[in-house]
């Protein structure tokens, strides 16, 4: 496991010595190397430098030039403009590099230099809740940023914190206690995810006709949830049934996502029932919140309402109940002090914003939050409808998740047996899930979290364009080169010249360790997308421009077979980091 440096690192280096021993007060300036289509990179920090040391900039750049070796690295380096150095690098340094990245299993790729503890709190279904189009975001945006920190050497905790816990639990406890059998199963065989929602929907239907229209059934209900919240054992075993129920159908939904959820990780409102009021207490007692007309509050300066009042944070009502902040603030110490998180990341929909910011200052002002221990909301935005407004069905109703993933994956199936040459239907029906599931991840994380995005599942599944389809063919082809290439193996060939269309691919495919530390410091999942758009849209010109099995030589035939090959690898492993799979023939 040998990290590789980078070939943008390497330059740099270069510079910024030559950069210090012709400016010494300059020493460990940035020289501000950037990708450009001039050459393989500009510095473009010799302007600032000057400037500051009152010389000449393009003398500076002319000095510097003068103290960089070239030959191994650097072909040619020469000034242009006001005192931009455009640096051009030597096939054989993209080679070479390339071949040491090919020989490590992780590509090369660096572990950061000081991981810490990330909590992840994402995919946070309901309990007794059909799980809808808006927990899609939740969950796929989630599960990337947690591959992609897990990469990088970071410790991640993932928590789930469904909503198991208030007053809906009364209602639905009581009518089960007066109709025992309502969550029974057909058999004893294993319950399918759509059995176990549709006993749910039906006693929530049921249990709320109910509540609705007989007085006497809602006193008992409000009387059960006092009996809930002091943890009254017969009641706690009911609503225990609720959950157990409703993690069947979250599994099931969260196993056709191809997204492991493991029980443990679990962890809903109810997990910090016992901690509420000690949380209450530090806070009051700290002064960070105070009484008003009854309620436990924390004030803001700059969070006031429409008719100019300042709005608080409500951490305990005045009838004595806890809101959602005192759960949060709960979760924030349970992470801090058990889990020893330094970062806290919260994957929940933008329109909660405000309230996260207000739990975050609460917990800082609290003590719980400080320098060493960050919290952020990854906050997403709104999946639309082809016609641009929120994503319903034609009734108006809310889209079940279900549904849109079984259609899916119904249009990578034709998709896929439209294209497929020699695959059997067992074989069309494992694709069409990778295809299908992965076109749907993919949409999400292509856009970046904070914006709307449209679901258009036609686009989504399209063969041409920003398409994980696109990406999973880019692959099956260089699998299929591979297969065919017979006696050839991929072997690096530094000696060799490249073409404008290799050198493009090779420097791109260099960039990939710097790219994964740039998506896991911004929390940006949707940079890797972009990256890995690029990666197959560069494979497809320099398939198209550089035969590969009928290149001139059997060194060029290897070298090509190189390029490839590790073109593959890097496909596979941000797919992966994206949670989408990608298959070896399409």
């Amino acid at each position: 496991m040998a990290s590789v440096p980078s070939l943008a690192s390497s330059v740099n280096q270069r510079v910024a010595d030559a950069l210090a021993s012709a400016l010494p007060e300059a020493g460990g300036a940035d020289p501000l190397l950037r990708r450009s289509d001039r050459a393989d990179f500009q510095a473009n920090g010799i302007l600032a430098l000057a400037k500051k040391a009152k010389a000449n900039p393009r003398e500076l750049a002319a000095t510097v030039v003068g103290g960089i070796a070239t030959g191994d690295l650097i072909q040619e380096i020469e000034v242009s403009g006001p005192g931009f150095l455009n640096i051009t690098i030597t096939d054989r340094a993209i080679v070479e590099t390339l071949a040491a990245r090919a020989g490590d299993d992780r590509l090369g790729v660096p572990f950061a230099a000081n991981p810490g503890t990330t909590v992840i709190d994402y995919a946070q279904p309901n309990v007794a809740k059909e799980m809808h189009v808006g927990h899609l975001r939740s969950a796929v945006i989630g599960a990337a940023m947690v591959e992609i920190l897990e990469f990088t050497g970071e410790k991640v905790v993932r928590r789930h914190h469904i909503g198991d816990w208030g007053t809906q639990f009364g209602m639905l406890i009581q009518y089960l206690l007066e109709h025992p059998h309502e969550l029974d199963h057909k058999s004893d065989e294993e319950v399918s995810g759509e059995e176990a929602m549709s006993n749910l929907n039906r006693l929530y239907k049921a249990s709320r006709g109910l509540f609705d229209s007989d007085e006497e059934f809602k006193t008992r209900a409000r009387a059960r949830v006092v009996d809930l919240q002091a943890g009254e054992p017969e009641t706690l075993e009911l609503w225990q049934r609720f959950v157990d129920e409703s993690k069947i159908y979250f599994y099931s939904v969260f196993n056709k996502l191809d997204m492991d959820i493991q029980d443990p990780d679990v962890v809903g409102e109810s997990g910090y029932n016992d901690m509420l009021v000690e949380t209450c207490e530090l806070l009051e007692e700290s002064g960070v919140a105070v009484r008003s007309n009854g309620a436990l509050c924390v004030f803001f300066d700059d969070v006031k309402g429409p008719d100019g009042n300042p709005t608080p944070l409500i951490v305990r009502k005045s009838d004595g109940g806890f809101g959602y902040a005192a759960t949060d603030l709960s979760a924030i110490r349970d992470r801090v002090g058990k889990l020893g998180a330094t970062e806290l990341i919260y994957v929940v929909d933008a329109r909660q914003s405000l309230h996260f910011k207000m739990v975050f200052e609460t917990a800082r002002r609290a003590g719980w939050l400080n320098d060493e221990v960050k919290a952020v909301q990854l906050a997403f935005g709104t999946v639309l409808g082809k016609d641009g407004k929120p994503f319903k069905t034609r009734e108006g109703e809310t889209v079940r998740l279900v549904d849109l993933l079984d259609e899916a994956v119904e249009r990578a199936a034709s998709v896929v047996r439209e294209k497929a040459q020699d695959l059997t239907e067992a074989e069309i029906a494992e694709r069409a899930a990778q295809v299908g599931i992965g076109a749907v991840k993919y949409a999400d994380l292509s856009t970046s979290a904070a914006r709307d995005y449209k679901f258009d599942l036609d686009q989504m599944v399209s063969l041409t364009g920003d398409t994980s389809v696109y990406l999973q063919y880019a692959y099956a082809r260089i699998q299929s080169i591979l297969r065919k290439a017979g006696d050839a193996r991929p072997a690096a060939h530094p000696e060799l010249a490249l073409t404008p269309a290799e050198r493009a691919l090779g420097l791109h495919l260099d960039h990939f360790g710097e790219l994964i530390a740039e998506a896991a410091a911004e929390h940006a999942p949707h940079k890797v997308a972009a990256y890995l758009y690029q990666l197959a849209s560069l494979y497809t010109t320099f398939y198209a421009e550089c035969p590969v099995l009928k290149a001139d030589t059997p060194e060029q035939v290897e070298n090509r077979l190189f390029l490839c090959d590790l073109t593959a690898r890097t496909l596979t492993k941000g797919m992966s980091l994206l949670g989408i799979r990608t298959p070896e023939k399409l």
